[in-house]
């Protein structure tokens, strides 16, 4: 890739409940010392930027620059995958997760600024990405699609106004705990079909989700396969008992815990609504598929 690049920056201006506003004028500058043509865009709604984002790569753009959270990362991905654009990550969101899983630092911008523009002096790296079919929909991911507890969780912190930051997820969950029930799935795995009851089962690209929760710690971003992960049901307190070990990953040795590779898998259950990379996707049924080599990121 030949220098100076043109580069499109997109910026949540709401990331992490708007306290960095100060990262993406801070990327833009930094590119632009380094000497790249830099085209900033940001908007005060989601839908609008990535609208704003997709008429801009109409044009010959050599990368695209996300600045936020998970969220603007699937914005990325979603723009991105299956072509060969490449796209960078300046982490500075709630939870970070697939930039961590990249190894970019999340908790020091200038870190990350400077492994941004070390990146971009070298060839992009190439990673898995699933393609998730629902009705007729497809959207991608690169992280984790979760279909249970979780995401009912992430369905009520969203509708939640207070507290901010990752404390809103703590009581989302606890609210969520009081009248939370086993889920029976239909699954179908590679080709073969299951019926099973479970609290969650997601299934993952990425060795972590929401901010660091290593749900699926062997998970290898450009292996070819997707982690399938399963647990099965809990009491309350047992539920409680999961959530701390899944930060440092020591979950996978209980008896409640399945996790199983696999490079397609079919997820069915009523009136269950799933979230990739934090964002809506809707309610199941949903095909999920693992492309691999399907996203070029620079990192």
């Amino acid at each position: 890739m030949s220098f100076p690049l043109h580069i499109v920056v997109a910026i949540n201006p709401a990331a992490s409940f708007s306290r960095r506003r100060d990262v993406g004028p801070r990327v833009v500058a930094a590119l632009d010392r380094a000497g790249h043509r830099v085209t900033g865009l940001s908007a005060s709604g989601f839908e609008a930027l990535r609208v704003d984002v997709q008429a801009a790569l109409v044009q010959e753009v050599d990368v695209l620059v996300v600045v936020g959270g998970d969220g603007m990362v699937s914005l990325g991905t979603n723009l991105l995958a299956g072509t060969r654009r490449p796209l960078a990550i300046v982490p500075c969101g709630t939870g970070n997760d697939l930039a961590r899983g990249l190894g970019i630092p999340v908790d020091d911008t200038d870190a990350a600024i400077r492994h941004l523009l070390d990146a971009l002096s070298r060839p992009p790296r190439a990673i898995d990405a699933a393609r998730v079919h629902r009705g007729d929909t497809t959207i991608w991911f690169a992280g984790v699609l979760s279909a249970g507890f979780d995401a009912v969780v992430n369905e009520r912190a969203n509708r939640m106004r207070r507290p901010r930051g990752k404390s809103r997820y703590t009581l989302a969950m606890l609210l969520v705990l009081a009248t939370f029930r086993p889920i029976a799935y239909r699954l179908t795995v590679d080709g073969n079909q299951h019926r099973v009851r479970a609290m969650l089962v997601s299934v993952a690209n990425n060795a972590s989700i929401g901010g660091g929760m290593r749900i699926a710690p062997r998970a290898v971003l450009d292996d070819g396969f997707l982690d399938l992960f399963i647990v099965s049901p809990l009491s309350r307190v047992g539920l409680l008992r999961v959530f701390p070990k899944v930060f440092s990953g020591t979950h996978t040795t209980l008896p409640q815990v399945e996790i199983t590779r696999c490079r397609s898998i079919r997820i069915e259950a009523d009136r269950v609504v799933a979230y990739a990379d934090g964002e809506r996707v809707g309610t199941l049924p949903v095909q999920i598929d693992v492309v691999p080599g399907a996203l070029l990121v620079h990192a």
